[in-house]
């Protein structure tokens, strides 16, 4: 994978994870602390190379893509809430 693409990848993240960092400040709604953003971070990151490194090797399949997505999607919301009520589950 070319470094440009990381630092577009990284780019979008650092811009995604501004928005709570931002209304942070505006709001106390909006309470996530240094490993909030660590994994939050992490998350977008491993998406966004996940979904380059698919685009570049599965190119006739691009289920590949939505399955990454809903991954991504579902991980997110288990972290977030506890959908599933797994050991790893928000709350």
């Amino acid at each position: 994978m070319k470094s440009k693409t990381l630092f577009v990848i990284l780019g979008i993240t650092l811009g995604l994870l501004a928005v709570p960092a931002i209304a942070m400040f505006f709001s106390d709604e909006v309470n996530w602390g240094p490993g909030d953003f660590v994994v939050a971070g992490l998350l977008i990151f491993g998406l966004g190379t996940a979904i380059a490194f698919a685009r570049k090797k599965a190119k006739r399949h691009p289920w590949v893509i939505a399955l990454i997505v809903l991954f991504f999607l579902l991980l997110w919301a288990e972290l977030a809430v506890g959908v599933f009520g797994s050991p790893i589950a928000g709350n």
